[in-house]
């Protein structure tokens, strides 16, 4: 356990024949310049796996979504490692975790690893990441603050299959150990100094698509601003409808 240190109207029936026929055209334009913009938009993160996030501070609840249980030092030279499983191809672009802290610091960043092994193995992924506070939930049993954050912008591509995160090096600007939750959730876990541990609490999260890898059924996708190759052939139908809906209303009109 660790110890505590702190418009004008009218239809377009109505208008003149090359104004009709103008107004229609530039539809046609802002249509397809529309569909091409919603094609690249970014597809938002989905949890890809998770291992519970806890949501009971206050309940001193005990166990698993407590916070209440124990929590495993991720700075001062210690890594603690928990796998994790994705069932397809997926990007993954982030994670979300929880920690125990002393009262009043707050951790700037993390280093992560993304690897097929506890600690190590081959390594898929890994950097110094920024870390986003996303919720203090206040103080529990034992005097610490439990807070969630959240890394993103990441780019691992992922196959289905097991692996490990492994966070360390935390840096928190007081200088204070800072804690990964120990939840007990279906991952497995170890801790640099003393081995096999009970698991922390985190989710992996990134994209879900619903095209498939060519000769194969795993699902694939982009990461960012690029768009899915189901997205734009969607939005290329769509496109190429309304192209024959100007056709159309250009035939009636003239």
């Amino acid at each position: 356990m660790p110890s505590l240190p702190p418009t004008a109207t009218g239809s377009l029936a109505t208008l003149p024949a090359r104004k009709a026929g103008t107004l229609v055209k530039s539809y046609s334009v802002v249509f397809a310049l529309l569909c091409l913009a919603l094609a690249v938009t970014p597809t938002s993160a989905q949890t890809l796996y998770s291992n519970g996030l806890c949501t009971r501070v206050r309940a001193y609840a005990v166990g698993p979504g407590g916070c209440n249980t124990d929590a495993w030092t991720i700075n001062f030279g210690y890594v603690v490692s928990d796998s994790f499983t994705v069932s397809g191809f997926s990007p993954m672009t982030g994670f979300d975790f929880v920690v125990w802290a002393i009262p009043g610091d707050r951790m700037t960043s993390v280093d992560w690893s993304v690897t097929s092994a506890e600690f190590g193995g081959t390594t898929y992924g890994s950097g110094t990441a920024a870390t986003t506070l996303t919720l203090d939930q206040g103080l529990n049993q034992y005097g610490y603050d439990i807070q969630s954050y959240n890394v993103s912008g990441l780019d691992v591509g992922l196959a289905a299959g097991t692996y490990w995160l492994n966070l360390q090096n935390a840096v928190v600007p007081s200088g204070d150990p800072i804690y990964w939750d120990e939840n007990s959730g279906p991952s497995k876990a170890s801790e640099s100094s003393v081995g096999s541990i009970p698991s922390e609490a985190f989710d992996i999260t990134g994209m879900c698509t619903c095209c498939t890898r060519p000769g194969g059924d795993t699902p694939c996708g982009a990461i960012g601003s690029t768009p899915e190759p189901c997205t734009l052939t969607l939005f290329g139908s769509g496109i190429a409808g309304l192209v024959g809906l100007a056709g159309g209303l250009r035939r009636r009109l003239f």
